[in-house]
């Protein structure tokens, strides 16, 4: 008496095939920051080397308080609007890629940095951003007539006032048919400086914290522990909901050091944090300095090869 195993092999094929095509949805990833070097290549580029599931525009240096709101891209387009980069961002978002606008950076620009005078003046900020870089209408959007996906908060200079409440205000922008998306890249010591209150509230969907340039709670040569500690606070803070590991994406990337060589990551970090429930990925700073660090580290972000398999043929479907 005999039968065939065919039809069995086939239906666990089948059933494997759709536990990755599920887990693709909830799947971690890696975010980059673009826009603050000219030679870092095009945006366009960025999203089609396949590595990135996030990318933020950096940086709206300079709001609120009546300024006029000013976009620094660096050598890309000085100054404002940038608008040939909207055709780009609609590639990248066709590839699957989120594209967010970054609020903040480290520098004020030409204005006063990124200040909130009142409650009302974050709702006007809300406003502003929604009309001209997300769902809303205007005649002047710096970067053309492509929505964007979310908001970044990368709050390093300035007020430490209303965040929250411009958090609550972009938050309520969503709607059934678009959510718009938010993030904030908080430094590693708890509390933030900037940025605590507005992460307690709940409303960004990722927190790409910033392990490096912060000697507190930083990977050093090997010694994991300052950085692992932290990531077990950041793990079960209030208001976090999906937690990415903010890395340089090399040693020039972070004076102040954070850099974990991509191996160390691979064998010694990411085991680690990929262990805890809120582990959403990795985020690094800058496009201009990753060089292969996403290229190496890709494969091993997700922690699940079905999904990374996953998502690598269908990018690579979508990739020229």
């Amino acid at each position: 008496m005999g039968f065939s195993l065919q039809p069995l092999f086939l239906a666990i094929i089948s059933l494997l095939m759709i536990s990755a095509l599920t887990r693709s949805s909830e799947a971690a990833g890696i975010a980059v920051y673009w826009g603050q070097n000219g030679n870092e290549g095009s945006l366009e580029g960025a999203c089609r080397s396949g590595n990135y599931d996030y990318v933020n525009i950096a940086f709206l240096v300079s709001f609120g308080s009546g300024q006029t709101p000013e976009l620094n891209l660096a050598g890309h387009c000085i100054p404002s609007p940038c608008t040939f980069l909207s055709s780009e961002i609609e590639v990248c978002q066709s590839l699957g890629i989120k594209v967010f606008l970054s609020l903040g950076g480290s520098s004020p620009g030409q204005g006063r940095g990124q200040i909130l005078a009142s409650p009302e003046d974050a709702r006007d900020v809300a406003a502003y951003l929604w009309n001209n870089y997300l769902g809303g209408q205007s005649d002047s959007r710096p970067l053309g007539a492509a929505v964007l996906d979310g908001i970044d908060f990368d709050i390093e200079y300035g007020s430490n006032l209303y965040w929250d409440v411009l958090a609550e205000a972009l938050f309520n922008y969503s709607t059934a048919e678009r959510k718009v998306y938010l993030s904030a890249a908080p430094q590693c010591p708890i509390p933030d400086d900037y940025l605590d209150t507005a992460i307690q509230t709940g409303f960004f969907d990722y927190v790409w914290v910033q392990f490096y340039n912060n000697a507190p709670c930083q990977y050093t040569s090997g010694d994991p522990s300052k950085l692992f500690a932290s990531w077990d606070q950041w793990a079960s803070y209030t208001g976090v909901n999906t937690l990415f590991l903010g890395l340089p994406a090399a040693e020039a990337a972070a004076p102040s050091g954070g850099y974990i060589p991509p191996e160390v990551l691979v064998e010694q970090i990411l085991p680690v944090v990929q262990s805890y429930p809120k582990y959403g990925g990795v985020m690094l700073w800058s496009r201009y300095y990753d060089q292969n660090y996403s290229t190496a580290i890709r494969p091993y972000v997700n922690g699940d090869p079905l999904t990374y398999t996953t998502k690598s043929v269908k990018k690579s479907h979508a990739v020229a």
